[in-house]
């Protein structure tokens, strides 16, 4: 059977279980705490970080990005960065923003400092990057109303790894209760559009003991 080792509130854990989910390919869920740094963890990656996957025939697939890359190219019923060299473009280019620009300016400030510093045991929060975490998802969300008011998707009228990329921080996000929806409507409607897939249900039904998210995250029409 095919495995995804992963944290919960991983955004690039979410990712690429969206992905499979796309591709409907089954694989089973194994959460890796890798602040321990198990031996049999490393030996897969050395980096000590999540996602990994493991296909049936033992090949092991590390980082986001790369796992993402691999089964658009392994598996390519259901295409997910476009069938053509613009498309696939675009798709990549949002990809990185979301991944990179808006994990380093709000996903680790907010779900960094508040649950995965708690989780690991590195110490209290950083309160300074909290306040930058609450200034910087507005400019985020703008981007994604910029997006959809002028296209049908993030990155052109089809579904994409772009989408896949940024819903998958803003659900971790929003299962902490820091997504301030009621300023923006446009980003709302694109993600009650993302919710409704089916691919994206299992991330709705994800529950950390003793941390529930809020009542309107596993809501289809919040």
């Amino acid at each position: 059977m095919r495995t995804l080792y992963h944290l919960p509130l991983c955004p690039f854990s979410r990712k690429v279980r969206v992905v499979l989910k796309e591709k409907n390919l089954d694989f089973d869920l194994k959460q890796e705490r890798v602040w321990e740094r198990r031996p049999e963890y490393l030996q897969m990656n050395p980096a000590a970080e999540v996602p990994v996957l493991v296909e049936p025939d033992g090949r092991v697939i590390a980082d986001s990005g790369v796992i993402c890359e691999y089964l658009e190219e392994a598996y390519r019923d259901r295409l997910l960065l476009g069938i053509d060299l613009t498309t696939r473009t675009e798709v990549r280019r949002l990809v990185a923003w979301f991944d990179l620009k808006m994990n380093r300016e709000v996903t680790q400030n907010l779900v960094g400092e508040k649950m995965l510093k708690r989780m690991m045991g590195y110490g209290n929060p950083n309160s300074s990057a909290i306040r930058a975490g609450h200034a910087n998802i507005h400019y985020h969300l703008d981007y994604i109303a910029f997006l959809v008011e002028r296209r049908r998707w993030l990155a052109g009228d089809h579904f994409s790894l772009a989408d896949i990329a940024a819903a998958a921080h803003i659900s971790a996000l929003d299962y902490i209760g820091e997504v301030p929806w009621r300023d923006h409507e446009p980003a709302k409607d694109w993600f009650a559009r993302i919710k409704s897939r089916p691919s994206f249900r299992p991330i709705l039904a994800d529950h950390l003991p003793g941390t529930p998210p809020p009542e309107h995250y596993v809501d289809l029409d919040f």
